[in-house]
């Protein structure tokens, strides 16, 4: 992300408001982006990172690992950090080449096809909650193994079942434990998540995860 002086001016703001946290300080990284992209300190509680998620994404956007998103907005909202670093392949589930299926939402099917394609891409859920339930399904059984899973979806059915399902499988993931989350959160994280990578792959290495 191309900083402006305004934006270090709000990321200080958020700073001296956010107060007492437990998250490292590349979490923290991540919390801050979110809360900037939201002006939403509710956050601070609901985001969850499982064990080592950050350092399995950072070194599967150096690995040039495909990402899979589930809505153009998160693709849209990621494609000029991506493009400036690692430039890795983004795919949107709403894209896919798919056949009609009364079953499955057109999100659902366009990312468990692509999921099958690329069986350990990373994988970015902002809005379509039966995407992340065919994800979580495949995972389950064990057709796909992600790099990362961030799931930010709204939810009022079935998205709480599924990220209870993500947060007990061993797969890298960042989630918002919450009813809240939509594709701006998503893509904050990402875009978080992708400069602290190019600080820890790229040509600047001053910041470790």
């Amino acid at each position: 992300m191309e900083w402006h002086v305004t934006d270090a001016q709000s990321l200080a703001i958020i700073d001296s408001e956010i107060g007492d946290h437990v998250f490292s300080p590349a979490e923290y990284e991540i919390v801050r982006r979110v809360i900037y992209a939201t002006a939403d300190f509710e956050y601070k509680s609901v985001i969850r990172f499982s064990e080592r998620a950050l350092q399995a994404g950072a070194a599967a956007l150096a690995a040039r690992t495909t990402i899979i998103v589930d809505v153009p907005m998160v693709q849209v909202g990621i494609a000029q950090d991506i493009q400036n670093t690692f430039a890795n392949p983004v795919y949107c589930s709403l894209e896919a080449l798919t056949r009609p299926q009364k079953e499955k939402t057109r999100a659902a099917w366009g990312i468990e096809t692509l999921a099958k394609r690329y069986p350990e891409g990373i994988f970015v859920v902002g809005q379509a909650q039966t995407a992340l339930t065919a994800l979580v399904d495949l995972i389950t059984t064990e057709e796909i193994h992600p790099a990362l899973i961030i799931a930010t979806p709204v939810g009022f059915m079935n998205v709480n079942s599924a990220k209870e399902r993500l947060l007990d499988s061993l797969v890298p993931h960042i989630i918002i434990d919450s009813r809240k989350g939509n594709a701006v959160v998503a893509s904050a994280i990402v875009d978080g998540l992708v400069d602290l990578a190019w600080q820890a792959y790229g040509q600047d290495k001053t910041v470790g995860l």
